[in-house]
């Protein structure tokens, strides 16, 4: 096997017309940049994927151009309501969280539950009962929204989407954040946190928990983190059709995610993309959107950013 690392980033497939803005576009790659160093750090020290992929989006809810942990977007009651989740591919394991507010790294605690072992997947209530007996703090809510998310809630507030009026969730990038990892020992590794869609109905919860929608990883395969408008990619379970098309049609990265993204086009003319590491550590990004900010370090090598 090849004693190589590789590692991947995404910042939410969508519209992002910020980027039109050179500054905006710098202020991304930058922050792309930086996860993506951050996490070679770990790698390089022998450090595990599923550590370096848990890291590196953390440090993207951190940052809040993202859609994830500070700003996030708000809900149809002016909440954030946040979803998270990981999965180690030497395993199997995964812990996830669903429709979380006032927790500032929502994908630590996935691994709080991934660690514990007794569910999957926790939401609401139960997962801030969970938090606390592990210790997490709840934050204030004016610790995670930003200005500009404010904003943009006020200008789409009310808003449903029809034939006669635009779909919030098209107004902007999605903002969700992803990251996917092979370690030295070949171990593979996914996480994706979000907030979700802005103006969403309460509680809902989206593709970026859900093991096999949002995010997927196995040894025997690849690693998957996918972004876009979650209940489109939840209908073709993209990142498992990714990981399967790796799988059981003996893919390389490239080819299995040209594979799940002309899925997603063709079945329900899905809004979104995916990054995949496979087991070999060749990197692989696709969107049917106008964009998707993601970087990668393959095998070890430079930095790539791209929007």
């Amino acid at each position: 096997m090849d004693a190589s690392y590789s590692l991947m980033v995404h910042g939410g497939a969508g519209v992002l017309a910020a980027a039109d803005d050179p500054e905006r576009a710098r202020r991304y790659l930058d922050s792309l940049h930086r996860v993506l160093e951050a996490g070679r750090l770990i790698l390089l020290q022998g450090g595990a994927s599923l550590d370096a992929a848990e890291h590196c989006v953390a440090l993207l809810e951190d940052d809040p151009l993202f859609n994830a942990g500070r700003g996030s977007v708000l809900n149809e009651d002016g909440e954030i309501e946040m979803d998270a989740g990981l999965m180690d591919g030497r395993t199997l394991a995964a812990g996830a969280v669903g429709a979380v507010p006032r927790i500032a790294n929502p994908i630590r605690l996935a691994r709080r539950v991934l660690d514990a072992g007794d569910a999957v997947l926790l939401v609401g209530p139960g997962a801030l009962r969970f938090a606390a007996e592990c210790g997490i703090p709840e934050v204030a809510r004016d610790d995670l929204v930003t200005f500009e998310r404010q904003q943009e809630w006020t200008r789409v507030r009310g808003r449903k989407a029809g034939p006669s009026s635009p779909d919030p969730s098209r107004i902007e990038s999605s903002g969700t954040v992803g990251a996917v990892a092979r370690d030295l020992q070949g171990r593979l590794a996914a996480a994706t946190s979000t907030g979700g869609r802005v103006n969403k109905p309460a509680g809902r919860v989206g593709d970026s928990p859900l093991i096999g929608a949002g995010l997927y990883a196995d040894d025997a395969s690849c690693a998957v983190s996918a972004t876009g408008h979650g209940e489109e990619l939840m209908r073709v379970l993209l990142a498992a059709t990714i990981a399967n098309a790796v799988a059981y049609r003996d893919l390389d990265a490239p080819a299995a995610m040209d594979f799940g993204v002309q899925i997603l086009r063709n079945r329900v003319s899905g809004r979104g993309g995916a990054i995949c590491v496979d087991r070999q550590g060749r990197c692989a990004a696709g969107h049917t959107t106008p964009r998707m900010p993601h970087g990668w370090i393959e095998r070890g090598g430079e930095v790539h950013c791209r929007l």
